[in-house]
């Protein structure tokens, strides 16, 4: 009977949900319907931009391209539909020597300029209120305020993207977002719909192994590098032009999180990389970046064995090795964040006289989306008027009106050519620095299709895998892992494996397998060998400069704690840069030292390295601390510098710790000096990756 019940209640429930269905409706299921455009046409191909030939620009009368994305472009009011949790800095650039010889931009010829800039960094999937340690691609986007105008550089942390095409941009970007039913996960890749996108678009492939590496965790917004995704064009004052590639490369060198640590400090401090990014500057630690360009002259565009337009492909340095020109400072804080950080409106297609755009249909997409974008986002065509995206140089034109008008115009005219207002403002000519584009012949049948030369889809995926430490491949293994075992549907879990990883590395998808229960996969069908075999630039591992400026060290102490040697170590760790900070069970004075914050407080995980400071009273209490122990053990498991002196060995013992492995300075009281070496050369390499194998031995 109560089975019977059910039956009929279920068979109730599913009759009233049809009839709803058939009354609303704006409830609207696309299974068996034909994919159209908004105003009911048949849409025949989803995958290309119509263009000017197979690798010709993007043409503005393609209405199927145009309506998906306004409609992408104007689905969050206000928060950015993606790159909503960002943080950010003004600073100045300079140019180390004049590029006269490759383009007419002024920021990039005169030494002596310094170039206010703004920049932006972000997270791409979560919402403003997401965590900043999740997986996820960073944004890394630049305003410089030149002389000529605002140059927008918009980039990423890793040089390449998901698609080929501005037109599957909405998406991947639905795809990658929290699921539509329930909004989850926040600010994550491991759920079904993006390894459903994925799994499908393998020209995903190289992006999405990125996304899986140590680079979608960065340690902190000053030690990440930074992309301008895109190939733009240089252009000289003879009118010259050739292919650039941009780089940001942070002074201090580049360096991840652990996905544990990563994990941990979400819950922990979920502003972590904003702080960070705050406090180093309030206290003086100015970030720096240098600019770098890769050069293609044009005679040498179709030399490689990819395109340079296709956006989901880099080019190896070991082919064109990337040039170092300049040097960007970050040396002041906002002032508002609503009204800077969150009104500050970036555009790939802000460029100035000396640089332009190439046929990337990525890129061409963009200079259509940003603007239409930024219309909804910030209230209407005038968002250029906010303070914090005008220009530095005067700007006058004959555009009125409209929302939020901020400029009060002088003068009869409002169009051009004009007698009564004496013809001002006036055109420049282009030798007295007006912009010009580039003069490129184009032409072809106006056609949708993606040129041959972009259907390689694995191998730069191959050379990234390759390219890895042995570490950081152990790292890429536990992220696939990881994220499809979220995966609930086993169809998708097994085309990633075997439709996508195994035309990457065969022995990859083979682990990646195991870990998920699948049977091994057969061999893909890779189109070629990469070019080349690895790319030893793109392993973070050798992106490692030794030292310990900047960084950030725990002093574990307890009352009790031998006051001469915690200043000692204090003074001598300020001396080299880093910043030390007492960390003690409570507040209560070590003497007449105030610790800086409690073991509970601040954890392991904010800190690059720990030393524990000798005094048996001290320590004998931290060896019995929990929160003590877990301190050092989580410090250990981390792979992070560890220094203890005289009775301080207690606490690694009671932690049932070696004393003698690597990256673990111990020594008697009178030894302090020796310690400290040891100490701050471990610590200088941020991690101590021969340690891994006993790492992993520790509880957690």
């Amino acid at each position: 009977m109560a089975s019977q019940s059910k039956q009929r209640s279920t068979q109730n429930t599913q009759s009233t949900d049809a009839k709803s269905e058939s009354l609303e409706t704006f409830r609207a299921r696309p299974d068996g319907e034909a994919l159209r455009t908004n105003q009911g046409v048949k849409i025949a191909d989803n995958q290309n931009t119509l263009r000017a030939g197979p690798r010709g620009p993007s043409l503005l009368e393609d209405f199927i391209m145009r309506e998906k994305i306004t409609h992408f472009d104007h689905e969050r009011i206000p928060e950015r539909i993606v790159h909503a949790r960002g943080s950010a800095a003004h600073g100045v650039f300079q140019v180390y020597e004049s590029q006269a010889d490759i383009t007419r931009a002024g920021f990039l010829n005169d030494p002596s300029r310094l170039t206010p800039v703004y920049v932006r960094f972000s997270t791409v999937q979560g919402p403003r209120g997401s965590s900043d340690t999740v997986r996820d691609v960073r944004g890394f986007a630049t305003k410089f305020y030149t002389d000529e105008g605002n140059f927008d550089l918009v980039g990423n942390n890793v040089p390449v993207f998901f698609i080929q095409d501005a037109i599957k941009f909405p998406d991947f970007v639905h795809a990658v977002k929290p699921e539509a039913p329930n909004e989850m996960p926040t600010g994550g890749t491991a759920h079904d719909t993006f390894w459903d996108f994925v799994s499908l678009v393998p020209e995903s492939a190289h992006t999405v192994i990125w996304a899986m590496s140590d680079r979608a965790i960065p340690k902190s917004l000053r030690t990440m590098e930074g992309f301008g995704v895109h190939t733009f064009r240089f252009i000289n004052a003879k009118g010259e032009g050739c292919f650039v590639k941009f780089h940001w490369r942070p002074v201090l060198g580049s360096y991840s999180l652990m996905w544990d640590e990563a994990q941990k400090i979400a819950g922990k401090d979920p502003d972590y990389h904003r702080r960070d990014l705050w406090e180093a500057i309030e206290r003086g630690d100015y970030p720096e970046f240098e600019l770098g360009v890769q050069i293609v002259e044009e005679k040498d565009e179709h030399t490689f064995s990819f395109d340079l337009l296709d956006a989901t492909k880099l080019i190896p340095e070991e082919l064109v090795p990337v040039k170092i020109i300049g040097k960007m400072t970050l040396n002041r804080n906002p002032d508002n964040f609503f009204a800077e950080t969150e009104q500050v409106a970036f555009h790939p297609g802000h460029i100035v006289p000396g640089i332009d755009f190439s046929n990337d249909p990525l890129l061409q997409g963009r200079l259509f989306s940003y603007t239409d974008t930024q219309i909804s986002r910030l209230g209407g065509p005038n968002f250029h008027e906010i303070p914090i995206n005008r220009p530095v140089c005067p700007f006058h034109n004959n555009q009125r009106d409209a929302m939020h008008r901020q400029t009060i115009n002088l003068g009869q005219a409002s169009y051009e050519p004009n007698t009564v207002s004496g013809g001002w403002p006036k055109e420049t000519p282009v030798e007295q620095g007006g912009f010009e584009s580039y003069q490129e012949r184009v032409e072809g049948t106006k056609i949708r299709v993606r040129s041959d030369s972009f259907a390689d889809h694995f191998s730069q995926a191959t050379m990234f895998y390759n390219s890895m430490s042995q570490p950081e491949k152990d790292h890429i293994l536990a992220a696939y892992s990881f994220e499809l075992g979220k995966v609930t549907k086993p169809e998708i879990r097994e085309r990633v494996v075997n439709q996508i990883l195994a035309n990457i590395d065969l022995d990859l998808a083979g682990k990646v397998a195991t870990a998920l229960g699948l049977p091994a996969p057969k061999p893909g069908s890779k189109p070629g060998k990469p070019s080349p075999d690895a790319s030893p630039a793109l392993s973070l591992l050798n992106r490692v400069k030794p030292g310990i400026r900047t960084r950030k060290v725990a002093l574990l102490a307890a009352p009790g704690a031998d006051v001469a040697v915690l200043r000692q170590l204090r003074d001598a760790l300020a001396a080299e840069g880093a910043h030390a900070l007492v960390i003690a069970p409570s507040l209560a004075a070590i003497g007449d030292v105030t610790p800086d914050a409690t073991i509970a407080g601040m954890p392991s995980v904010m800190f690059d390295a720990v030393f524990i400071v000798s005094g048996k009273p001290a320590t004998d209490a931290l060896a019995q601390s929990g929160d003590a122990r877990h301190f050092v053990l989580e410090a250990f498991r981390h792979l992070k510098a560890i220094g203890a002196l005289g009775s301080g060995r207690d606490v690694l013992n009671a932690a049932h710790l070696p004393g003698n492995a690597d990256g673990v300075a111990t020594g008697d009281d009178g030894a302090l000096k020796q310690v400290l070496k040891s100490f701050v050369d471990a610590a200088g390499q941020h991690r101590v990756w021969s340690r891994q194998a006993q790492a992993e031995t520790v509880p957690a």
